[in-house]
């Protein structure tokens, strides 16, 4: 597959269109289609063998006029400004789509954690907090985990800036463990988000869920997820991959069954269960549902019109392009764009950081019937807009995030 297309160039022009069907004015164009600060650090971390390797890391804030900025850290060889400045820009919609008093941020290192050992991973989080500590904080900035990362760099994390305070700052982070001020459901949330958006879908008559076939590119924390409670809700998945390549068996996959293989150090291409196929060669199966959860750019203007799927469910960020989306709606393949659906991650996020600000936390039952209550009405918001002005889904989910973003800056104003 031919390199992905630049994420930053996608994101301004996914911002264009939405900007040109709201008839924004040429000063608030300029205003959201920047990125309000853009913090480039390199760093040097002590590895076990006693030498030293200077690392580049970036943190970004694309616009907080809606609440303190948010978004994960990235740890991947892929990384770069460009990307993070889009992560950053995809946040800001999807937190204002959602409704939650969250601004947009990314960050990232540029290192492939899976060479670095224990201490060595722990060096650099460590070092790279103390980097961009003078950007983050619990009513400034509030990091999470992304790709490369987990619970326990966000312990990390959360440690050595509440070492910089002097005193615990539980806030810091979201999805940290349960000992440390993480909240129950939040390790299933951008899944069990995926799951909820899914059965809307299928409410409103966009596809079905009881015997639809489903392919699902990545195997984390999101597209594992996905996959497990998918199967449970009568769902047949007939295909996942991780980075390695995957896996494909027409009448199902044990996806609880391939979680353990992958827990025991395997790779899906070289999984029990079916056939194994590359991760292009999953993107252009014949299924009711897919699900890109692996990196932003999978499905461009090359290998679109390949795409036999009914319907996509994003559950990666930025997984397709603009030239993609173009070929796919006249399949008539119907979209459902990152920004709605995987917003459970940064909608229970947000009710971890609620929860550490007021030192009173919720039960998991809760916790999903919020995330519920959130992402179906978001769902409603986007749908009712997409009906109102014959768009897409994606061309109305952006339009509504930039409308509340830019409703906002003119209501606050300019300063001074």
């Amino acid at each position: 597959m031919s390199q992905p297309p630049n994420p930053w160039v996608t994101a301004l022009a996914q911002f264009d269109a939405a900007a040109d069907g709201l008839h924004l004015d040429d000063s608030l164009r300029q205003i959201l289609r920047s990125c309000k600060r853009e913090l480039t650090v390199h760093f040097p971390v002590r590895l076990d063998d006693g030498g030293t390797t200077v690392f580049r890391g970036h943190r970004v804030q694309h616009n907080v006029v809606l609440g303190p900025a948010k978004g994960g850290i990235r740890f991947h060889p892929a990384v770069d400004l460009d990307e993070v400045k889009a992560l950053a820009m995809w946040m800001t919609w999807k937190c204002a789509v959602a409704k939650i008093p969250f601004g947009g941020a990314k960050g990232g290192v540029a290192v492939d954690p899976k060479k670095l050992s224990p201490r060595e991973l722990e060096n650099l989080t460590r070092r790279y907090v103390t980097e961009i500590a003078l950007l983050i904080g619990p009513q400034q900035d509030i990091p999470a985990p992304d790709m490369g990362t987990d619970a326990h760099v966000m312990a990390w994390m959360m440690d050595t800036y509440s070492m910089h305070r002097g005193y615990s700052v539980a806030g810091v982070v979201t999805g940290k463990p349960l000992s440390i001020g993480g909240t129950l459901g939040r390790l299933e949330a951008t899944g069990r988000g995926l799951l909820y958006v899914a059965q809307e879908a299928s409410r409103r008559g966009l596809t079905r869920l009881a015997g639809a076939s489903v392919a699902i590119q990545g195997f984390g924390n999101v597209g594992g997820v996905a996959g497990r409670l998918l199967a449970a809700e009568g769902c047949r998945v007939v295909a996942m991959s991780d980075s390695s390549g995957g896996v494909h068996n027409e009448h199902g996959l044990d996806v609880e069954a391939l979680q353990r293989f992958r827990q025991e150090g395997g790779k899906l291409a070289q999984a029990p269960g079916g056939d194994h196929l590359s991760n292009e060669e999953l993107l252009c199966l014949p299924v009711d549902i897919l699900i890109p959860a692996a990196m932003e750019g999978q499905i461009s203007g090359a290998n679109a019109s390949q795409v036999r799927a009914r319907i996509i469910l994003e559950g990666a960020n930025g997984p397709l392009t603009p030239e993609a989306d173009a070929v796919l709606a006249e399949q008539g393949i119907v979209v459902i764009p990152d920004i709605l659906a995987n917003a459970g991650g940064v909608i229970v996020s947000y009710f971890e950081w609620v929860q550490d600000i007021q030192s009173f936390f919720w039960e998991e039952d809760e916790i999903n019937e919020r995330l519920r209550r959130v992402i179906v009405r978001a769902f409603a918001d986007v749908k009712n807009l997409a009906d109102e002005r014959g768009v897409t889904l994606r061309e109305a989910a952006t339009m509504l995030g930039v409308q509340r973003v830019a409703e906002a800056t003119l209501v606050r104003g300019i300063y001074p």
